[in-house]
């Protein structure tokens, strides 16, 4: 027999249209019994521990308490009540507590004379025990309107000599129930009488008189020069600004001369000092030169908007975003150092505190500081703005320039 007539070892595959299903995994009961019961002792473990009582613990001072340092007005007083001076008998000339009682309620009590003799008592018991009645309500108002606190002035009374000076009241101080908005009221109504009343009391005449122009070829106080920036404002640092006259200025007097044409150029300078607040940018110029070369010197003249308001407002920064960011980084660092167990011993306890104190110092001087920054004012070249003139300005005519 041949080879191809042999029998196959292998048994044909079975033609499948479908292949087997995947086997499904399945937990075995006793693995799951065994976890339920191991989660359930946990939790059990751990609500009995978190329930349990803690346990008193001794509270250690941190700092040494008996080397600290006492006031002044306590160095010669007593540290306890076992320490108070005992006091003898009363001497003649003493006054007793029905009469300081009575002189602190305003009722007028002549004291009595020294050396004159204590009434005795006549009625028996009866006078005995209202005596004590009395001396014991004595007592209690001592008590009660009698100072908590040792200062030095009642140190400095049981020192000096006993006199009449002593039994002076004290003068009657302004009631506190008066508002502090009438005394402002008040004030500000004497302000402006104190206005209404100031100015000379001279004669009704005045003793300047009328002077005319020194030249014809005057700008006179009061005069408006228009302009415009040619450099910015930036009020971060202090500098020097320049502007162009926009508009040609005649004499004040006829009003036919040119004095300042339209292209000079004037100079000054802005203050950069801003406060909280401040919104406007405060100008002052100090030259001006002509065309042709001429120039002159200004008596430093305010400048002003287009409406005559005194400096320029343009762009203010407040550097709310800088305060915001250092607000933050404050109350971030401020928590994270106050975060802590209630566990730290001494120490950690000690150290943390400190560390606390410290940070919380250092952003409220980051606060601080950010809040001292003044706003920036910003005035864009080109700006329309006024020269307002304070002083007669005496200019020379510009050739063939007249009305």
């Amino acid at each position: 027999m041949t080879a191809a007539a042999e029998p196959s070892a292998t048994a044909p595959v079975d033609l499948r249209l479908r292949g087997d299903p995947p086997r499904v995994m399945r937990l075995s009961r006793k693995a799951l019994a065994v976890v339920g019961l191991l989660t359930t002792t946990s939790i059990g473990g751990a609500l009995i521990y978190a329930l349990q009582p803690s346990a008193p613990q001794s509270q250690t001072e941190l700092y040494a308490t008996d080397n600290r340092a006492a006031p002044d007005s306590f160095a010669g007083a007593p540290k306890d009540y076992s320490q108070l001076p005992k006091l003898g008998p009363p001497l003649p000339g003493d006054l007793g507590r029905p009469i300081l009682s009575a002189q602190q309620r305003g009722v007028e009590v002549a004291p009595p004379p020294i050396g004159a003799p204590s009434p005795a008592p006549t009625g028996g018991g009866a006078n005995a025990a209202q005596a004590a009645r009395d001396r014991v309500r004595q007592e209690r108002d001592s008590a009660r309107t009698g100072k908590v606190f040792v200062g030095r002035e009642s140190a400095a009374a049981s020192t000096g000599p006993t006199g009449a000076s002593s039994l002076a009241l004290p003068a009657p101080s302004t009631p506190a129930s008066v508002p502090a908005a009438t005394a402002s009221a008040g004030t500000d109504r004497s302000a402006k009488r104190d206005f209404l009343q100031a100015g000379d009391k001279g004669p009704t005449e005045s003793s300047y008189r009328v002077v005319q122009p020194g030249s014809p070829y005057v700008v006179q106080a009061g005069s408006v020069i228009s302009a415009a920036l040619i450099t910015g404002i930036r009020s971060d640092l202090p500098g020097t600004i320049t502007a162009q006259v926009t508009q040609n200025v005649y004499d004040s007097v006829t009003g036919s001369h040119l004095l300042i044409p339209q292209g000079s150029r004037l100079i000054g300078e802005y203050d950069s000092q801003v406060s909280f607040g401040q919104n406007r940018a405060l100008l002052a110029w100090d030259r001006l030169i002509l065309p042709d070369g001429r120039s002159i010197q200004l008596d430093r003249l305010p400048g002003a908007d287009v409406g005559g308001y005194s400096g320029l407002q343009d762009r203010v920064n407040q550097h709310w975003g800088g305060m915001l960011r250092a607000a933050l980084i404050s109350t971030l660092l401020s928590a994270g150092a106050e975060v802590g167990s209630s566990n730290d011993d001494d120490l950690v306890r000690a150290l943390r505190q400190g560390m606390s104190e410290s940070i919380d110092r250092t952003g409220q001087d980051l606060v601080r500081r950010q809040m001292g920054v003044q706003p920036t004012l910003t005035i864009r070249p080109g700006f329309q703005l006024r020269v307002i003139v304070t002083r007669d300005i005496v200019m020379a005519p510009t050739q063939g320039d007249t009305k």
